[in-house]
């Protein structure tokens, strides 16, 4: 057996001493220049397509792409090392200019620039770099993480129209930036989603690939310190400062070099999984023969065995075995003991022959990619959208309710208002504030986050996880299936078997679906999608332009309209915005279902709606106009964003009435009347009492209320449409109303025991550290309107609940 053991793992052998004379100087010895092999991190990086969402300006565009270090001590960037376009550019003599580019000053690489002319406007770049980024001499297994940076390049079309002006780049519109983790960078193939922000909405789909690979060798010089060698006392074994030293420095790299051929050997086994899974996925077989034939550990192993005539570690043997009996044992190159038994050349051997290994499936990877792209693209994405829905729940908080019905009841004598009383007073004694609550328990949360870590092999996008404590947590309560209540005193009792039988409303099954569309009368054609989007008081029309462009990510191929026909005009009655829109929304979807049928038959029909502030009540209002009725039947998902959906009675913003007194006294706008139900002397003749009663919920397939308990602008109850402790016990006039308005709403929300409806309460509770103290943070008008200049949230629920919006 060879014995050069200490060379592996750094340790001196003792076992023999030689005698010395008292005054002998011994000569520092000699030590060799040890021949290095490095490894390199390869990351190739597909920019398939660029979608324009919603870029505010016409021009050229550009991408460029760096990769760095995630420290400071590693200076290196990533080297730009070959560029492959896959596909020709689907750019027009007029839209394109140039070629892609290299930067020699920064290592960076620029797409072609393309040049944007409408909105939703696809351009297929299909390019592929890959970078190699060196790994330092001090590195052995992967321990840092990598950052991507891509940066979109802008300028804007000169006079004469398709020439592109000259330096482009400079300053960057928008950067997005990604963290490739350690645990990744053996090997990944991953979906990675481009979006830069809110200003520069676009969707660039890119796909990374990782593999650590072998690179060129090296000789590592040995520098041993220029200090004087001295003796020491030690009988037992006398020992050389100088020469200590040289031998563990040498005794370290030997040591990188063993723990680069465990990195090359997981790098290798990581790829063959990673290929095969893929092969299976898009259902096409991976050409691995010449792998399995030639580049094998059993005759890897024979190779040494016979070499060297040692006894190897074989996983869950302790003795050699016979070629027959070593066919179908897993030979494990990473055991120590294995390691420890070879020498310093078999080391390099190892690392040359893993190396190979590794490169070949590499570029059995890159070849297979290039011939079924489009197929490993899809399944990457739907990989990605799976592993993000984990992913974001640390942000979510999921509870399930049942419909209430402590504040359900048919009369107010004065036996029940004894009742009410004494079940108000319980119900509301554990607390005073139920927003208080909702916030004081979200931020519990915000503060545990902030304590974790988070640690996986995905792809990591810094716009969310590069400061976790900041991103808004979400509270969903799935609401649980009850009976339609009636006005029998016996009825909630009669009622619990059904209740029990029945699922939850929150079940996103697809058997609905398949039902919906098994009822429809042509078996194939196309559905028509429309969401109808609809601004809040003195609001613009692309006010909810973020909730939109999330909801297009999801599906693509919706038709969406951005109401405009109550710009500056939401200080009036609310029954007439209602109707504008109503008309409005008519003709627009006459306008597609006219468009859809020229193209092709039309199957079906889902008329969506998203409402911020008072406009979910002009929605409402709409839906209960007569010309709207033939429409009802295609009513799909209803997305209310802080509604008062039961005005503002009850409302505990001291401060925000008082502006709501001022509008009506000085200015006399008619919607505050309404809100505040002060429109009419006796309250169940107000519009909003009506409008309860009207049936404008219960023809949406899902309702998702979404609130905010640091929303000083509307009732957090009546967001929710739950009660309030403020109404549960006020026995009047005003408390019965309240209480049969909001028995009305639920009534219409509850489904029948034979239908399924999704309604979700969702609490979105924003960090307010970031807004600092001003009159916004103070009446609580932030929070409302982060609704509008925030996407996370709408990213979060509309990809844990991707059925409620396709």
């Amino acid at each position: 057996m060879l014995r050069r053991l200490g060379w592996l793992i750094g340790l001196n052998n003792r076992g023999g001493q030689a005698k010395k004379l008292p005054d002998a100087k011994p000569h520092p010895p000699k030590v060799q220049p040890v021949v290095m092999l490095d490894t390199v991190q390869e990351i190739a990086i597909y920019i398939h397509r660029f979608h324009n969402l919603d870029l505010f300006q016409q021009g050229w565009y550009q991408l460029k792409l760096t990769v760095r270090w995630d420290n400071d001590e590693h200076t290196s960037v990533g080297t730009p090392a070959r560029v492959m376009q896959y596909e020709a550019p689907n750019l027009g003599s007029d839209d394109g200019y140039g070629v892609w580019s290299i930067d020699d000053t920064d290592n960076s690489f620029a797409t072609q620039p393309f040049r944007i002319k409408y909105a939703r406007q696809d351009v297929l770049l299909s390019v592929m770099v890959a970078f190699d980024l060196p790994l330092t001499e001090n590195e052995g297994p992967p321990s840092s993480a990598v950052i991507l940076k891509f940066e979109l390049l802008y300028a804007p079309v000169l006079e004469n129209g398709s020439e592109f002006q000259a330096s482009p780049d400079g300053c960057p519109a928008a950067v997005h930036e990604f963290r490739i983790p350690p645990k990744a960078r053996l090997g990944l193939h991953s979906y990675c989603p481009v979006y830069f922000d809110a200003f520069h909405a676009v969707l660039v789909d890119v796909s990374v690939h990782i593999s650590l690979l072998k690179a060129g060798s090296r000789k590592a010089s040995m520098k041993v310190p220029s200090v004087p060698y001295t003796t020491t006392d030690d009988v037992a074994g006398e020992s050389i400062d100088g020469s200590t030293q040289a031998l563990d420095q040498v005794a370290c790299t030997d040591l990188k070099q063993v723990m680069l051929v465990k990195a090359l050997l997981d790098a290798r086994d990581t790829l063959l999984v990673e290929l095969q899974k893929l092969g299976n996925a898009i259902n096409q077989a991976v050409d691995l023969t010449e792998f399995t034939s030639t580049m094998n550990d059993i005759k890897l192993f024979d190779s040494f065995l016979q070499a060297n005539q040692v006894s190897a570690d074989v996983s869950g043997q302790g003795k050699p075995q016979n070629g027959l009996e070593r066919v179908n044992v897993r030979i494990d190159f990473r055991s120590d003991r294995l390691l420890q038994n070879f020498s310093k050349d078999d080391v390099m051997r190892m690392l040359n022959l893993s190396g190979d290994q590794v490169s070949y499936l590499w570029n059995t990877f890159l070849n297979f990619h290039r011939d079924n792209k489009t197929q490993i693209l899809e399944f990457l994405r739907d990989a990605w959208a799976k592993d993000r829905r984990a992913e974001w729940s640390i942000w979510m908080v999921y509870s399930n309710v049942e419909m209430p019905h402590h504040y359900i009841n048919g009369g107010f004598d004065e036996s029940s208002h004894h009742i009410v009383r004494k079940r108000g007073s319980s119900l509301w004694k554990l607390t005073d504030d139920p927003a208080q609550i909702a916030a004081m328990r979200a931020e519990l949360h915000r503060r545990s986050i902030s304590q974790m870590r988070i640690s996986n092999r995905s792809i990591q996008d810094l716009q969310i996880l590069g400061d976790p404590s900041g991103i808004p947590i979400v509270i969903i309560e799935r609401v649980m299936n009850a009976p339609r209540r009636t006005f029998s005193d016996n009825s909630y009792m009669r009622n619990l078997d059904i209740m029990g039988s029945t699922t939850s409303l929150t079940v996103l099954s697809s058997e609905a679906g398949k039902k919906l569309s098994s009822t429809s009368t042509a078996q194939n054609g196309r559905d028509l999608k429309i969401v109808v989007f609809v601004h809040g008081f003195q609001g613009h029309h692309l006010d909810l332009r973020l909730v939109r462009n999330q909801w297009l990510l999801m599906d693509s191929k919706i038709e969406f309209l951005m109401s405009e026909v109550n710009e500056e005009k939401t200080s009036g009655d609310f029954r007439e915005m209602g109707l504008r829109l109503a008309h409005e929304v008519i003709s627009f979807v006459k306008k597609k279902m006219d468009k859809a049928s020229r193209s092709g038959c039309l199957r079906d029909i889902k008329l969506s709606f998203v409402g911020h502030s008072i406009g979910n009540i002009i929605i409402r209002t709409a839906l209960a106009e007569s010309v709207m009725e033939p429409y009802l039947r295609f009513l799909h998902t209803y997305v209310s964003l802080s509604g008062p959906h039961l005005g503002y009675l009850y409302s505990s913003n001291s401060l925000f009435n008082s502006g709501l007194w001022l509008l009506k006294k000085l200015k006399g706008t008619q919607c505050i009347h309404q809100l505040t139900l002060t429109d009419d002397p006796d309250i169940r003749n107000t519009f909003f009492y009506k409008l309860c009663k009207q049936k404008t919920l219960e023809n949406f397939k899902h309702i998702i209320l979404l609130s905010s308990p640091q929303d000083g602008y509307v009732p957090y109850h009546s967001a929710r449409i739950e009660s309030c402790r403020a109404a549960s016990m006020d026995y009047s006039k005003k408390g019965k109303a309240f209480l049969e308005m909001l028995n009305d709403c639920l009534d219409q929300i509850r489904a029948p025991t034979t239908e399924h409806r999704v309604f979700i309460r969702c609490d979105v509770n924003f960090n307010t550290s970031s807004y600092g103290k001003n009159l916004n943070t103070f009446i609580g008008r932030a929070a409302h309107i982060e609704f509008l200049e925030s996407d996370i949230f709408a990213r979060f629920i509309m990809w844990s609940f991707p059925d409620l919006f396709q």
